[in-house]
């Protein structure tokens, strides 16, 4: 081995190392949430029987009901909606979005139907664990994670 060549060596091995650091970056950044978690005097969730549910699984309520209002712009004219969030709870240093079951609107266990009702929950706070849906009719929990693959 001649004198150059481990420096030739060492400067190979660093630009391979400073490659894969910046090709590999967005797999270890993580995203940070697009809303705040609502800090709240007093917590109002929709179902006390959901909260002795959610309980009993070891989540711990961190914020209630809230109201995230949204302005749509249809052709220039602005629409008022809001979505709604029955609860932020944390189990293990994991938040979770709370979504409890409506008798009026079932949701059905289909990937397609998920995706249409719960999807906008967590693009709205990547940071969270996933979105549990609570349905206290069959004392259940399900919970909801996506993967999006990105290009």
């Amino acid at each position: 081995m001649r004198t150059g060549d481990t420096f030739v060596i060492v400067l190979l091995i660093a630009a391979g190392l400073i490659w894969f650091y910046a090709r590999g970056r967005h797999w270890y950044d993580k995203p940070r949430p697009m809303l705040a978690i609502p800090q709240q005097e007093e917590i109002f969730v929709p179902s006390d029987e959901a909260v002795r549910l959610l309980n009993a699984e070891g989540y711990e309520v961190a914020a209630g009901k809230t109201k995230l209002p949204v302005t749509v712009l249809l052709d220039g004219q602005e629409l008022e909606t809001r979505l709604f969030i029955d609860a932020f709870v944390l189990k293990e240093d994991e938040l979770y979005i709370v979504k409890l079951a409506r008798d009026r609107q079932p949701l059905e266990m289909t990937a397609s139907a998920i995706r249409e009702r719960l999807l906008v929950y967590s693009l709205l706070y990547p940071d969270a664990a996933g979105v549990l849906y609570v349905d206290t009719t069959l004392r259940s929990i399900r919970q909801i994670t996506f993967e999006i693959e990105r290009d």
